[in-house]
């Protein structure tokens, strides 16, 4: 492969050494997911693949930085590999703590309560493992295309590290503020509409899409960078849109008193301030 070959298209650097990288990504996903569901399929609680899933990023960043060593910038390499770290183990950390002791999470019996008990287990490595894995692998390509990008980090790079850190302080305040709510007896069958949570009913997820933003710009600087804008898109569809607000809502929406009062005045993603609710009037 001569030198202008081995630049690639559109600044990737070796395309060869990036088509290595992807697949191992693939398979570190793969690798994550197939532990996860060994221990699901033993115990019977499939939410173990939410703890998964930050691992399984975790895992894919790690090995995209082992191999795209001595092909793109250290500092970019660096970067994508850290912050996906931090955020990966966090959330992996939080999950399993939240976990330890529960009862299967209600979408999963929900999802597999529909198919006959001799077909649960290929169901559930169909649709929950493996599609899982898939996922992890298409959201996480701006972070596996980062560690091939030859160019030094310029300020739409600073500016990604920048976003992430925003989005990982919405997660982590607004996980410990859910937290601390949960933990008080007094707060039992109550909203929780403090702090972050009067700003936006899911701080979690909004903080969650602006990571995924904020690791795609870190390859946005380039014109590759910008063949991954539907990584961070589908990302935040499935946070506002797919399995994450609308699935939780329908199930705090028929357990939760108070919740169409909390909804009407709270932004449902993007923060917010409360809408002012009006006081009921006198009867005419």
């Amino acid at each position: 492969m001569n030198a202008a070959a081995s630049q690639g298209a559109a600044g990737l650097g070796d395309l060869s050494a990036f088509a290595v990288g992807t697949a191992g990504a693939a398979g570190a996903a793969l690798a994550v997911m197939a532990v996860a569901a060994a221990v699901g399929i033993r115990t019977g609680r499939h939410r173990v693949v939410d703890v998964a899933w930050g691992l399984a990023f975790t895992a894919v960043a790690l090995t995209c930085f082992g191999l795209s060593a001595g092909h793109g910038d250290p500092v970019r390499r660096a970067l994508a590999a850290g912050l996906t770290t931090v955020w990966g183990v966090r959330l992996a950390v939080h999950l399993a703590r939240r976990a330890r002791g529960a009862p299967e999470d209600p979408r999963y019996e929900r999802m597999l309560g529909r198919v006959p008990a001799e077909r649960r287990t290929g169901y559930a490595l169909r649709k929950v493992y493996l599609l899982q894995a898939a996922l992890v692998w298409f959201v996480s390509l701006p972070v596996q295309a980062a560690g091939y990008l030859p160019g030094p980090p310029g300020p739409v790079v600073w500016a990604g590290a920048a976003l992430w850190a925003v989005g990982l302080a919405f997660e982590a305040v607004g996980d410990h503020q859910l937290a601390r709510f949960r933990a008080d007896p007094a707060n039992r069958g109550r909203i929780m509409d403090r702090g972050l949570w009067g700003w936006t009913r899911h701080p979690n997820y909004f903080g969650d899409a602006c990571v995924w933003w904020g690791l795609f710009l870190l390859g946005a600087d380039t014109a590759v960078g910008w063949a991954f804008t539907g990584s961070p898109l589908l990302m935040t569809w499935l946070l506002a849109y797919g399995s994450g607000r609308p699935m939780l809502e329908r199930q705090l929406g028929a357990s939760k008193p108070g919740w169409a009062a909390y909804a009407a005045r709270t932004s449902s993603f993007l923060p917010r301030p409360p809408r002012r609710t009006r006081p009921p009037g006198p009867a005419r």
